[in-house]
């Protein structure tokens, strides 16, 4: 199976691109909502919000499991090719878009409804830059994979694969129990 990513020097020019235009997407969406969104947008917001959540989540919690039972697969074999398809199409089809979608209806929904105010609020925001971070992180891991330069063993993946839970729960108190 040929991997069609690019590789080397272009690997970078490459993610840079694509970092470049998921922020843009991520700014023109939040924009048209903020300019927009009709009154009864709410509660189709809020919906909308909690299933990219979910599936943002899904992929977070599935994506370093991969990782794991990749790291353990030989480079090359059957197996190794399989999981770069794996981690790849569910990065991109389901962890990028859901946490696009994730970030612009939450910011819509701390303005619209909270107006940006609120300790529990600001923290939740910084915990979830956070979980963007292990984002990030899991992408640079994908491509580092996809080249066959994964350097971390199984058992690292076995670590970073409880943040986003730990995150995850976090989020959820704060959000749910708003403490301060």
């Amino acid at each position: 199976m040929a991997q069609s990513d690019n590789t080397g020097g272009n690997s970078t020019r490459g993610a840079m691109m694509r970092m470049t235009i998921g922020i843009g997407v991520l700014v023109v969406l939040t924009a048209l909502l903020f300019f927009f969104a009709p009154e009864g947008f709410y509660p189709w917001a809020k919906a909308i919000h909690i299933l990219a959540v979910i599936s943002w989540m899904a992929g977070m919690l599935y994506l370093p499991r991969l990782l794991v039972y990749h790291a353990d697969a030989e480079k090359g074999s059957v197996q190794s090719e399989t999981f770069k398809v794996m981690e790849r199409r569910l990065l991109r089809g389901i962890i990028n878009p859901a946490m696009i979608v994730t970030w612009v209806l939450g910011l819509w929904l701390a303005w619209k409804v909270f107006g940006f105010h609120g300790g529990w609020l600001h923290a939740k925001i910084g915990l979830v830059l956070l979980l963007s971070g292990v984002h990030g992180y899991l992408a640079g891991a994908v491509r580092k994979f996809a080249e066959d330069r994964n350097e971390k063993p199984a058992r690292h993946w076995r670590i970073v694969n409880e943040i986003p839970t730990l995150l995850m729960i976090a989020i959820v108190i704060l959000v749910v129990v708003k403490p301060f």
